[in-house]
């Protein structure tokens, strides 16, 4: 019983240790798949170029072996019958002179068209996957960045897509081994078949060693290309937290944080690196090997007559060539895990199909309304429903608030109402003109001030100081060093919080849109500045010749001065508008509201 439990146990681990096998055979197999799937369509980006490569290291190729002819003839037509018997023939100089020189020459020019245009090919191409990665990046909607790390998305668009070409520039050098190959075992049997058939060997053991090197440090390069995104990831994260980090002095846990994931990556690498090394000591090991075999046996040829001394001396002098080639055949195939990690994460990106975006699906609405929904559902999760059914209309020209308590979907409502998400169900229509998102936590670029507001568009001087003057920014602008020159700084940060909302404002304004939302855009302004940016927003519509000219003011507002100034207010509750009205009428009837309203007055006054 016990024997039979053995011999089971036995058989299992034979069944394991053959499908073990049978399933790293496959990854491999898999993986070289991948490798000329890779070379293959990173080729096709600038098939011009690479082709001027690996001509030019083709001719490199055949001016090396070409090399040793030109050995051949110095040595046996030269230096020989010198030795031998004392003479000179200076024609026989002349002619080997112009061998060697010509075929140097050739081989140089080759070298630089091939060096020259295998860069170009590389770099180009990464230009056009990163270009390629970042156009698919910019089509998808907020929906998709949203699930995703900015660092992330970054390192894609840099890291991995430099990694993807890696591959290119030893590629051209690569091909002109292969032809070397062909054509110096050819010249090699022509001179000698017993040391040209020892000298043949070293080739498929060179190529067996590459491909078990490929295999093994594979794993290690995906694993540190990852690490690597990680590391990019959580660089990007923590320097955008900056603030937050150094006002909770939380230093010491980012630099521990980012510390792991570095001795991940320094891991990954490390254990590559050993591989590597093991792998390039035995490619210098055994072509040393097989060149002194070379010469002894050689020597004894050249003893016995069946070869002379230019012969072996050119035979030499081409295997000893062929040495540091054979050697780019390994650094190629050191860089195909390198590329191949890199091209799938970028491959993660492209693959991912472009959704929809969510502007397409918004209509027009009737004349005189400004924007309106109907029967708009909307959750994060199935288990988290934000709006529900929720409709609303709101006239051309009106200055609306949307009033309701925090987390009610007052923020993603205005996101629907944009564009910028999609709802789960439901029609929205909005004014032709488009609408203008002016967010609570308001973001400036790096730029002047002028370019923050007209984001290099065709927006006058005029029209950007029209749109400062009602953001009630003019004051604080004039001050400004160079005015609407000013560089503004990462995010702003030589501005206040309610400066940067108001610029903010002002770029919505510049672009004149039909609809204006802002997301609580005037927390950070004292009482009398919000009520005269609010009053300046109706005046610019009501002093607007035509319907079509009115703006529409929808604001996200919890102050109760702000509300007060509203033409209506909605009142949104669990996800649906309960209640809309002036802000007197709503406070009369509607005890909810009240109860609200009096809380963010209370809040204030504490």
């Amino acid at each position: 019983m016990v024997k039979n439990d053995v011999t089971s146990r036995s058989d299992l681990l034979g069944e394991s240790d053959i499908s073990d096998t049978s399933e790293d055979n496959s990854t491999a197999n898999s993986r070289l798949r991948e490798a000329l799937q890779l070379i293959r369509v990173i080729v096709k980006f600038h098939p011009r170029l690479f082709a001027i490569a690996v001509s030019g290291a083709a001719v490199f190729a055949v001016c090396t072996v070409g090399s040793s002819i030109g050995v051949r003839w110095m040595v046996d037509r030269v230096i020989l019958i010198r030795f031998n018997e004392g003479e000179l023939d200076t024609s026989a100089i002349i002619i080997g002179a112009c061998l060697v020189i010509g075929i140097g020459l050739v081989r140089a020019a080759g070298v630089v068209v091939r060096r020259s245009f295998a860069g170009k090919t590389e770099w180009r191409t990464a230009e056009s996957i990163t270009n390629q990665v970042l156009d698919h990046v910019v089509a998808q909607p907020i929906k998709w960045h949203r699930k995703r790390m900015t660092g992330d998305i970054v390192a894609r668009c840099g890291v991995d897509s430099d990694a993807s070409v890696s591959i290119l520039a030893p590629l051209p050098f690569a091909s002109s081994v292969l032809v070397m190959m062909v054509v110096s075992s050819i010249w090699m049997l022509s001179v000698d078949i017993p040391l040209g058939v020892l000298a043949i060997v070293v080739f498929p053991i060179l190529l067996m060693l590459n491909i078990s090197y490929q295999k093994r440090i594979d794993r290690f390069y995906a694993l540190a290309q990852d690490e690597l995104g990680a590391l990019s990831q959580a660089v990007h994260e923590s320097f955008d937290g900056v603030m937050v980090v150094k006002s909770f002095g939380a230093e010491n846990r980012e630099t521990e944080r980012l510390a792991v994931i570095t001795s991940r990556l320094r891991n990954a690498r490390i254990d590559a690196v050993s591989v590597r090394s093991s792998f390039e000591a035995a490619i210098d090991a055994i072509p040393s090997l097989i060149n002194i075999t070379l010469i002894v046996l050689g020597a004894i040829r050249v003893k016995t007559g069946a070869m002379s001394v230019g012969d072996l001396t050119s035979f030499i002098y081409l295997f000893t060539l062929l040495v540091f080639p054979l050697r780019i055949i390994g650094y190629l195939f050191s860089e195909i895990p390198h590329s191949v990690a890199g091209w799938r994460r970028v491959r993660e990106v492209l693959d991912e199909p472009v959704g929809q975006d969510p502007n397409e699906l918004i209509r027009q609405p009737k004349f005189g309304v400004a924007l309106s929904c109907e029967n708009l559902n909307f959750s994060h999760t199935p288990e988290n429903s934000v709006l529900k059914d929720l409709s609303l209309e709101i006239l051309s020209g009106r200055t609306v608030a949307i009033v309701g308590a925090t987390g009610c979907g007052k923020t993603t409502l205005l996101h629907l109402l944009s564009g910028l998400i999609e709802s789960d169900s439901g029609t929205i229509s909005v004014q032709p003109g488009g609408v203008g998102l002016v967010f609570q936590e308001a973001f400036l670029f790096a730029e002047s001030l002028r370019f923050n507001i007209t984001l290099d568009s065709s927006i006058t001087d005029a029209q950007v100081n029209k749109s400062l003057r009602i953001a009630e920014c003019t004051d604080f602008v004039n001050d400004l060093t160079n005015g609407l020159d000013t560089i503004m700084g990462e995010r702003g940060v030589s501005l206040s919080g309610g400066q940067r909302q108001r610029i903010a404002l002002a770029r919505a304004i510049a672009h004149n849109r039909a609809v204006l939302l802002l997301d609580d855009t005037t927390s950070a302004l004292d009482p009398a500045t919000e009520a005269r940016v609010v009053n300046n927003l109706r005046e610019m519509s009501l002093t607007a010749t035509n319907t079509t000219n009115k703006t529409t003011v929808v604001i996200v507002a919890s102050r109760p001065s702000t509300i007060a100034l509203a033409d209506e207010v909605l009142y949104l509750r669990n996800g649906q508008i309960a209640d809309h009205a002036p802000h007197d009428v709503l406070y009369t009837r509607n005890s909810d509201y009240r109860e609200l309203i009096n809380a963010f007055e209370h809040d204030r006054h504490e």
